[in-house]
């Protein structure tokens, strides 16, 4: 029972990579049936104007054939009846004779009718003779003695209806062709069964219909071929998919464990070598004005004490410092242009490189995201110019555009080596660039290494991560 469950919802509540190759296999569905839909009308309406053009051909030669003999017949006895008097009985007589003579085939004969519908000659059903058959119609309701009587009269035509056939007893369509002795008031014809072209016809159709079926066949058999090949793909691209990404997965988890080791190692180390060296200085000068006190010279506590206020103001900006490099209260109050400006000065101060921070007009208008992201580029960027760049030179430069907003770095540092601007292999770069490609933006590095050009960074942010008009902060301005 558990698993006729779950194959049902296997087959009824499909994944992700299954949905995927039903996406992909429907429309090949939907193009595969309308192929064989149109296959299938293109050959029935093919093979039926065939058909019906080989039906019409083997009629027009049973046509042709049947006049061939009625006017064999009729010459037969031309020297009878053009000689003749309208009321003549012996030649009539001779000529019925010769007519009932003349049979061919199994079923094959001639008769004769006066206008009136009286039947003068029928060799084959001679129960029909010296009978009067006007309205005889077949069992389709075709008039056939009247019609015979009409074409005579106008002198000749072509016939079709439903007979008995004399050598079976069973019915079939027949074709008859009747000419009119006007002199005598006859209509005199033969005719011909047509069953065998039916037969043939139908032979045909159902040879066509069998091959139409083969080709539904065959087309099925190629699209399940063809579903199968594109599920059988989908899910082997989906198991390398989920691989790679799987591997990725690991690949990002193992960076981010190792950025946050390397943050909390800087942190430690900043801790150790700034605060916690100061922080002895300030034991050592308060212990040494407590025994100063305590040996009762009162006027020399007074300078261990000054130096020990002096290390407490110290470790009290270097804990700012700290805090301020791992998330800067005035990105949140003020803003991103003066986060980057006290961001420069402070690494102004630091390092001693001559630094330049400029904006335009600049509304802060972006979101919360798109200024922490600029902001740790902007401090990733500093941080490597510090340690490798031997820049004497760096300038940051934040401005809004039409298409977003943009921050360029540049120094005139040694550059860098042409496969890292090619594809940010540090980890520094490559969280810039995961940085902004969460965002959707594009980064982009120039440089050319081992020489003095320097290096520019170019950050830009589409226009979707721009507040709408206001909910913009304060218009900012710093240079």
């Amino acid at each position: 029972m558990r698993l006729f469950n779950s194959l049902f919802q296997s087959l009824f509540r499909p994944n992700y990579a299954q949905k995927l190759s039903l996406l992909a296999a429907f429309p090949l569905l939907i193009a595969v049936t309308a192929i064989a839909v149109l296959v299938a009308y293109q050959s029935r309406a093919l093979a039926d104007r065939e058909i019906r053009a080989l039906e019409q051909q083997l009629i027009e030669a049973k046509k042709a054939e049947l006049r061939n003999y009625v006017t064999q017949a009729r010459n037969g006895f031309s020297h009878i009846y053009g000689l003749a008097a309208p009321d003549d009985a012996e030649a009539k007589e001779q000529v019925s004779q010769i007519l009932s003579a003349m049979i061919y085939g199994q079923d094959g004969f001639f008769f004769v009718y006066d206008y009136d519908g009286n039947n003068l000659v029928s060799p084959r059903q001679t129960e029909f003779i010296n009978q009067n058959w006007r309205g005889l119609t077949d069992s389709q309701g075709t008039p056939v003695v009247d019609t015979f009587i009409d074409q005579a009269r106008q002198g000749a035509g072509w016939h079709s209806f439903i007979w008995e056939k004399p050598s079976t007893g069973e019915e079939a369509q027949m074709i008859t062709y009747v000419v009119g002795l006007q002199d005598w008031q006859w209509a005199v014809g033969t005719g011909v069964f047509i069953d065998d072209i039916l037969a043939s016809v139908a032979t045909a159709r159902a040879e066509v219909e069998d091959r139409v079926q083969r080709t539904f066949f065959y087309i099925g058999g190629i699209t399940l071929v063809a579903i199968l090949l594109v599920f059988g793909s989908g899910m082997g691209l989906n198991i390398r998919e989920r691989r790679l990404a799987d591997a990725k997965l690991k690949e990002l988890t193992q960076r981010v464990f190792d950025a946050q080791e390397e943050e909390r190692g800087r942190v430690a180390r900043e801790l150790h070598d700034g605060i916690s060296q100061i922080l002895v200085g300030v034991r050592y000068a308060l212990d040494n004005a407590r025994r100063r006190l305590m040996r009762g010279d009162h006027d020399g506590a007074s300078a261990p004490l000054d130096k020990g206020i002096e290390h407490l103001g110290t470790a009290i900006a270097e804990v700012r410092r700290i805090s301020r490099d791992l998330r800067p209260g005035v990105l949140d109050d003020l803003g991103l242009g003066p986060a980057l400006k006290a961001l420069t000065d402070d690494f102004a101060a630091r390092t001693g490189i001559e630094t330049e921070f400029s904006t335009v007009v600049f509304r802060n208008r972006l979101d919360q995201d798109a200024k922490i992201a600029l902001y740790r580029i902007a401090q990733e960027a500093l941080t490597n110019i510090e340690r490798h760049a031997e820049a004497t030179r760096v300038s940051i430069d934040l401005r809004g555009h039409a298409r977003g907003a943009t921050m360029r770095i540049s120094d005139n540092g040694r550059g860098l080596a042409p496969r890292t601007t090619a594809k940010a292999s540090g980890i520094g770069l490559r969280n810039m660039q995961e940085r902004i490609d969460q965002l959707d933006g594009t980064l982009r590095i120039l440089s050319s290494g081992g020489t003095q050009s320097g290096t520019v960074i170019e950050a830009t942010l589409p226009l979707s991560h721009l507040l709408p008009p206001g909910n913009e902060a304060t218009p900012q301005r710093v240079s």
